[in-house]
């Protein structure tokens, strides 16, 4: 049975179409019921209307307050009879009122290796600062930002100097792999959190072996 989630999202969405694409291929158990933005010119919203899935828009600026935005959104997604949500580049930072409407089951991408680069510029702040392992992480979501407990995460190589634009990229990519992965992880209830540890419950799967573009921890499984 799939797990009906909810997308959110303020810019391009290629993260959300790729969970498109693993959803199309029956390799991911979810029904995307809404794709959400805080942004109406967010190109991700025509990417969903394109697969006819549902879209809302919700600028934060119409709202006084933070908790009274989420608790709009909170509204529209239950409506929609979202179970999980999954952040896929929503610039916003997210209230109790929200997190209490999803316990244990939001999930967040983020283009750094956390705890490193937090905030709205990873990939950025870590070309500026020259390191030589850069990446991306996917975690649970808590009331501070890019803080909650890990799931899964990608290290991909980075010369101090390079362009930013290519470790952007690069990182993007494994992005595509690790956000489905978890995505699927979470459909299929394996996901367990103990403090500051997720836990994954193992099945009988075969794992995928590296493709050389990445470091990956947990490994990917066949199909992501």
């Amino acid at each position: 049975m799939s797990l009906p989630i909810a997308v959110l999202i303020s810019g391009d969405g290629s993260n959300l179409q790729v969970l498109i694409n693993k959803m199309e291929e029956r390799i991911l158990d979810v029904d995307i019921k809404m794709v959400l933005s805080n942004r109406e010119n967010a190109y991700g919203l025509k990417r969903a209307q394109a697969y006819g899935i549902p879209t809302c828009t919700l600028s934060h600026k119409d709202f006084s307050s933070r908790e009274e935005f989420d608790g709009e959104m909170v509204r529209v997604l239950k409506e929609s009879g979202v179970e999980a949500v999954v952040m896929a580049g929503f610039m916003r930072i997210i209230t109790p009122v929200f997190l209490s409407a999803f316990p244990g089951k939001i999930i967040n991408i983020h283009p750094a290796l956390l705890p490193a680069f937090p905030g709205v510029d990873g990939q950025g702040d870590a070309s500026k600062y020259g390191v030589r392992l850069a990446g991306c992480t996917v975690h649970f979501v808590d009331e501070k930002m890019d803080h909650g407990a890990i799931i899964i995460q990608s290290a991909v190589p980075a010369s101090p100097g390079e362009d930013p634009e290519d470790l952007r990229l690069r990182i993007l990519e494994q992005e595509h792999r690790i956000l489905p992965q978890a995505t699927q992880w979470l459909a299929e209830g394996r996901l367990r959190i103990d403090g500051r540890f997720v836990k994954l419950e193992e099945d009988d799967v075969e794992l995928a072996e590296t493709d050389g573009t990445g470091l990956v921890n947990p490994p990917l499984e066949y199909g992501f």
